[in-house]
């Protein structure tokens, strides 16, 4: 089975570990105050730029964490905050019995549920693990049969709102699973996010974040188009986004996450596309939605433009750069 998992993974394209970009350093060992006794350890797996921050809302609402991270350095200051690192998946399962988990693909997960030090290995019966990657909701729908067999509850519940979200707590997660462990995952989940929206069974948690990302990768394209358009017929690029955010044409690209450099401030268009959310997963998440509409027959013209749009970006230079930076690719971009 986990070899069959694999193929799944590699089916979908997604090949982005070690590309993953790393949260800048700090000590945040003074912002916890809390009262452990009252509380058992969670497992963290996976602490790149969105779990990081999670894991440390965990430790804001009083939960000692039990952390694993396939780099070392993104472990040292939760080690020096006194949280317990330990060196594989398999540990984690071993000393928690709810574990979450945040990776970026479809293989990364399937290594860490089913690989040869994998959470699989030594998970309790009756543990709850919480799958918060974007990964291919077949590959979620395998992994919960697996979790299923060793007598563990899986659910998947990606997120959305970005890094300010997952640092601020506000995210959004979508939830699939077996409704009577809603509420068990609720209670973590309400520690990172504002709003925890239960979907239906396995793997519809991935299809309603699939959904939502495609939709923000059009939106965005939609955005910096109009933008540049704007700007060359000699329009103010912030007079434009005013009109547009008062206008029918509104919409989260252009009133809260606005591509175009010196318009908005604290977004990554104004920090030369630092940070944020990569075009390379959100190529990667487009990957995705594409195969799903391919299983399911559904057109996704659109989509599929945005896909090919964002492939091209990751080949052009762009792929660690914020998806917001599809604006500074059509700039550049005369050919079209």
């Amino acid at each position: 089975m986990a070899a069959s998992l694999r193929l799944l993974g590699a089916a979908s394209g997604l090949r982005y570990w070690s590309r993953r970009l790393r949260p800048a350093a700090g000590s945040f060992a003074a912002v916890c105050s809390r009262s452990v006794a009252s509380k058992t350890p969670v497992g963290f797996i996976g602490l790149g730029n969105m779990g990081n921050p999670m894991a440390k809302n965990l430790m804001k609402h009083g939960y000692p964490l039990i952390i694993y991270d396939v780099f070392p350095d993104a472990c040292k200051e939760f080690q020096d905050a006194g949280e317990q690192v330990v060196s594989s998946p398999a540990d984690v399962a071993e000393k928690a019995d709810r574990i979450i988990t945040m990776l970026p693909t479809s293989i990364n997960a399937i290594e860490a549920y089913s690989g040869a030090n994998g959470i699989l290995k030594k998970v309790k019966k009756g543990s709850l693990l919480i799958d918060s990657s974007t990964i291919d909701p077949a590959v979620s729908k395998e992994l919960a049969k697996e979790v299923e067999k060793m007598g563990a509850v899986f659910m998947d519940a990606p997120v959305s709102g970005g890094v300010g979200a997952a640092r601020s707590g506000n995210l959004t997660f979508m939830v699939g699973g077996v409704e009577d462990e809603f509420a068990a995952a609720q209670e973590l989940l309400g520690c990172m996010g504002s709003s925890v929206v239960y979907c239906g069974a396995v793997g519809t948690g991935q299809a309603a974040k699939i959904c939502n990302n495609m939709l923000l990768a059009i939106s965005m394209i939609g955005t910096a188009e109009t933008m540049n358009l704007g700007i060359r017929l000699g329009l103010d690029p912030k007079l434009l986004a005013k009109i547009l955010n008062m206008s029918s044409g509104r919409c989260w690209s252009s009133d809260t996450y606005n591509p175009v450099p010196g318009v908005m401030d604290g977004v990554p268009s104004a920090n030369n596309y630092q940070g944020g959310f990569g075009t390379t997963l959100m190529a990667k998440d487009l990957g995705l939605a594409q195969d799903s509409a391919t299983s399911t027959k559904s057109p996704i013209l659109l989509g599929s433009l945005a896909h090919q749009i964002y492939r091209m970006m990751c080949a052009k230079g762009y792929s660690k750069k914020d998806f917001s930076s599809v604006f500074q690719f059509l700039r550049e971009e005369e050919t079209f």
